[in-house]
C-alpha cells in the first residue's frame, strides 16, 4: 500500500510542498492528496491589485499539477483528528473522513480584526481572493470625492493603500498607522516612500491606534473620528482556528510548533508549512508570516518528509532573510535589503525599477509553485519499507 501524505491547503507553502514531494518521491510509493476550498491557486500576493480593479491570471490547481501524480481535491476541511491520523473534509458530495500516514498542514491564514469592534461589520479585508473582490466591487460603486481609509501601516496596508490611490485619484484616501509610516525600513526608504504617498496624495495618519469601526468613520483611541465610507482592515493575521483544536502542540495564537525540519515536535508524522509554522529563523527569531518565509518552509518540510521516507539525510538549509519587496502602485515600489534575521540595512532600490523587481518576485513566487525544485534536476527515491515509523526519540504527546 503507498504512503498516504496529505497536503491540506494548496497557498504558497501547501502547493509548493505537493509539487516537491512528487519530485522526490517514486509515484508508485505515494498517494499524494492536496484539499484546498478552491478550485484555482490564488496569488495572495497580489490580493491589493485585484481590489483596485484588476484582472489577474486564473491558475487551476488541475492545470499546474497534471501529470504530477499530486491528486487535487477541493473540499473544506472541517476537522483533524491527529491521534487517529485522519482528516475530515465537507465538499458538495457530502463529508468524507481522509486518513493519512504523513500530514501538512499549511492552511494558512486570514486577516485579523485584532479585537476591535466593528471591524467584521464594516471594514473590508484583502487577505484572500473573496474579501478582495468585495472590496473592488465596493469600490467599483464609490463615488468621486469619497472616503477611504486604509486601517494598517504593514506592507500590506501600504501596498493597498498606494494601489487603491494610484487606480481612484478621484478618492479621498487615507492611511492609519499605529506607529510611524515606515517603520522597519531604511532612512531612505521611509524617505521614498514618504514622497511615493504624498505624490499620491494619500493622508497619513500616524502614532494613531484605532479603538473601533462604524459605518462611516473610525473612532480612535484619543477620541477623534475619522471620516470613512470604506474602512479596509489591513493590521495583521490570524492562522486558521483547526490546528488549535487538535492535540498538536500550538502557541496562544494557534501556529503549530515545529522543529527544524518542519515536524511537529508533538506528533511526528505532522509538518506544518507556511503561515501556519511557528518556525525559527536566524538568531531564534519566528518567521513571520509572509511568502518569503512560506516557500522555503515548504522546502524545508518536503525536503524532510522526503529523507525520512527514503532513508536519505535530512535538510539543513537555514531559514532567513534577504530582502523585503513593497509594491507602491504600478509605477514604483521599494526593495528594502534585510540581515538574515529581517533587519533593515542601509541599501534600498526604489521607483521604476523597484517596482519591476517586485514584479519578478511576484511572479517567481506563482512560477515556483509549478517548478518547486527551481531548476534541480528530478530525482524520484523509493520509499523504504518501515521508514514511515517516527523516530523513536520524537514520542507523541496526547
Amino acid at each position: 500500500m503507498p504512503h498516504r501524505i496529505v497536503v491540506l491547503g494548496a497557498g504558497y507553502a501547501g502547493a509548493v510542498a505537493a509539487g516537491r514531494l512528487t519530485r522526490r518521491l517514486r509515484r508508485q510509493d505515494v498517494a499524494i492528496t492536496l484539499v484546498n476550498a478552491e478550485p484555482d491557486f490564488v496569488e495572495r500576493v497580489r490580493m491589493h491589485q485585484l481590489a483596485a480593479g484588476q484582472d489577474l491570471r486564473r491558475r487551476p490547481l488541475d492545470e499546474m499539477f497534471a501529470g504530477t501524480g499530486v491528486e487535487a481535491r477541493y473540499a473544506t476541511v472541517t476537522g483533524i483528528d491527529v491521534d487517529r491520523r485522519t482528516v475530515t473534509v465537507q465538499d458538495g458530495g457530502g463529508t468524507e473522513e481522509l486518513g493519512y500516514d504523513t500530514l501538512v498542514y499549511a492552511l494558512g491564514s486570514a486577516g485579523h480584526d485584532q479585537g476591535v469592534p466593528g471591524v467584521a461589520e464594516h471594514a473590508y479585508e484583502i487577505a484572500g481572493r473573496p474579501g478582495a473582490l468585495r472590496l473592488r466591487e465596493r469600490l467599483n460603486r464609490l463615488e468621486a470625492g469619497r472616503t477611504v481609509v486604509v486601517v494598517g501601516g504593514g506592507l500590506t496596508g501600504l501596498e493597498a493603500v498606494t494601489e487603491i490611490a494610484e487606480a481612484r485619484p478621484d478618492l479621498d484616501i487615507a492611511v492609519v498607522a499605529q506607529g510611524t509610516l515606515g517603520d522597519g525600513l531604511a532612512p531612505k526608504g521611509r524617505e521614498h516612500l514618504r514622497k511615493v504617498v504624498g505624490g499620491l496624495g494619500i493622508t497619513v495618519h500616524e502614532q494613531v491606534t484605532v479603538t473601533a469601526v462604524e459605518a462611516g468613520r473610525v473612532v480612535t483611541a484619543g477620541g477623534a473620528v475619522i471620516p470613512a465610507e470604506v474602512t479596509v482592515w489591513a493590521t495583521g493575521f490570524a492562522v486558521h482556528p483547526i490546528a488549535a483544536a487538535t492535540t498538536l502542540e500550538v502557541t496562544d495564537t494557534g501556529r503549530i510548533v515545529v522543529d527544524g525540519t518542519m515536524r511537529s515536535v508533538s506528533h511526528p508524522d505532522v509538518y506544518a508549512a507556511g503561515d501556519a509554522a511557528w518556525a525559527m529563523g536566524a538568531g531564534g527569531r519566528p518567521l513571520r508570516m509572509s511568502c518569503a518565509s512560506g516557500i522555503p518552509i515548504a522546502w524545508q518540510a518536503a525536503d524532510a518528509i522526503a529523507a525520512r521516507l527514503t532513508g536519505g539525510k535530512l535538510p539543513n538549509a537555514p531559514l532567513r532573510y534577504y530582502i523585503r519587496c513593497i509594491s507602491l502602485g504600478r509605477r514604483a515600489g521599494l526593495i528594502q535589503s534585510v540581515t538574515a534575521d529581517d533587519h533593515a540595512r542601509p541599501a534600498v532600490l526604489t521607483g521604476r525599477l523597484a517596482a519591476v523587481v517586485k514584479e519578478m518576485v511576484c511572479a517567481g513566487a506563482a512560477w515556483s509553485v509549478v517548478h518547486p525544485m527551481l531548476g534541480m534536476p528530478v530525482r524520484r527515491r523509493r520509499v523504504v519499507p518501515g521508514r514511515a515509523v517516527p523516530d523513536p526519540a520524537v514520542q507523541t504527546r496526547a
